[in-house]
């Protein structure tokens, strides 16, 4: 069983926005030293057991793939503590960075800045911050030897307890959006509709 509410309240989530840019910054502690939460970033073979498949070139200056997802350039690689790609196209930037924590622990800031946001404002937010949040949760469940070694991500994601863990995802950001001041309260509504929509159907707000 998922800890939903535990998972939730682990990322601290911030919105902020420059002109027609929306950023969103995620901030969370693993349990294990950066050297292995790196490689579970990274490598290829561990990255399907908790993610997704990507393929590619895989170095600074190549590209890569998610299966069935975005794909991007490697723009920066600085092992084993910050990586940063385009995603899903050139005006969308995320940087992942790691830095050594209390005892063996890691802190991970995932920031994604959207040159061209698909929603008024700060609402954009909704369209990615639910996504990356499934991300780190899976990644918290692989690192401290929760995930089954013969776990599936694509079924997992579609779980009833993970589609709970949506929706508590995206109220979390519904507020996060509040608390930054970036867009219309009639335009945070609408998005989190549609974001209700996609990452929980039987949600209502």
């Amino acid at each position: 069983m998922i800890d939903i509410l535990e998972h939730i309240n682990a990322v601290q989530r911030e919105v902020s926005r420059t002109g027609e840019t929306v950023t969103v910054l995620m901030r969370r502690s693993y349990q294990a030293e950066p050297a292995e939460v790196w490689d579970a970033l990274t490598d290829p073979e561990r990255m399907r057991r908790w993610f997704m498949p990507v393929t590619g070139d895989l170095k600074v200056g190549g590209s890569f793939q998610l299966e069935g997802n975005a794909g991007g350039d490697i723009l920066e690689c600085d092992p084993p503590k910050s990586f940063k790609v385009t995603f899903g196209g050139p005006n969308s930037l995320l940087e992942l960075r790691l830095l050594p924590g209390a005892g063996a622990s890691t802190e991970l800031e995932l920031e994604h800045s959207m040159g061209e946001a698909p929603a008024p404002g700060g609402s954009g937010a909704l369209w990615v911050g639910p996504g990356w949040d499934g991300g780190l949760l899976g990644l918290a469940l692989y690192v401290s030897g929760e995930l089954p070694a013969d776990a599936d991500p694509v079924q997992m994601a579609n779980s009833p307890e993970v589609i709970d863990y949506n929706e508590q995802s995206v109220r979390a950001w519904i507020e996060a959006i509040r608390a930054s001041g970036t867009t219309t309260e009639d335009d945070l509504l609408s998005a989190a509709k549609i974001s209700l929509s996609q990452y929980a159907p039987d949600a209502e707000l």
